[in-house]
């Protein structure tokens, strides 16, 4: 049974940022087993450009959508507000491949709205991440639903999976689609139906 020092010095190991050489130390190993030479002049930069890379993939981790979210604005609405066609590209947490789509997200202000802008930058704050997409739309959701507090909240994703596409099944024209439908859009389905009718329309 590890004790409680054992347990924080590995959180701890957890959190710390890894130096660039230890970034580049890890790639080479990865040129390495895939039966490479990293010293090789083609690959001599790629431990640095594929850490760059996806230190710019992954930059999700450093977005707080609480921050995003911050200031908003008192304004009569009271109708639905609808940001779709979103591109957005993660990468899978199963396979570290690509998945990238579209993500279409609506709610129903209460008291406050928020910037247009912001809606995008909270699809990259998690998207920008190592994810499974089902996951990825419900923390949208969820994420708009706890700092706006607005009637309902709507989002739905639609991707292709490389990992779909170059492995596995090889299925290059399959599409996944994932909705998170959080309270009026959950609770009533004329609300839901405009919200989908409106994104098919586009």
């Amino acid at each position: 049974m590890p004790s409680s020092d054992d347990e924080l010095r590995h959180l701890k190991q957890a959190l710390e940022i890894p130096s660039g050489q230890e970034w580049e130390g890890a790639i080479r190993l990865l040129i390495r087993l895939m039966g490479e030479d990293p010293a090789r002049q083609g690959l001599r930069r790629t431990p640095l450009r594929v850490k760059q890379s996806l230190q710019f993939l992954t930059g999700g981790y450093r977005l707080d959508p609480a921050k995003i979210l911050k200031r908003r604005f008192a304004v009569k609405h009271d109708e639905m507000v609808i940001v779709q066609g979103i591109d957005f590209f993660s990468i899978c947490e199963h396979h570290l491949l690509p998945f990238f789509g579209t993500c279409h997200v609506a709610y129903l202000p209460d008291q406050e709205i928020v910037g247009l802008s912001k809606i995008p930058r909270v699809v990259d704050a998690f998207s920008r991440r190592l994810q499974v997409q089902e996951q990825l739309t419900t923390q949208i959701a969820e994420a708009l639903n706890e700092h706006l507090k607005p009637r309902g909240v709507a989002c739905v994703m639609e991707a292709q999976h490389l990992c779909m596409m170059m492995r596995g099944v090889q299925k290059q024209n399959t599409r996944a689609v994932t909705s998170a439908m959080l309270g009026v859009f959950r609770t009533s389905e004329k609300t839901r139906a405009e919200f989908l009718t409106l994104i098919r329309s586009r």
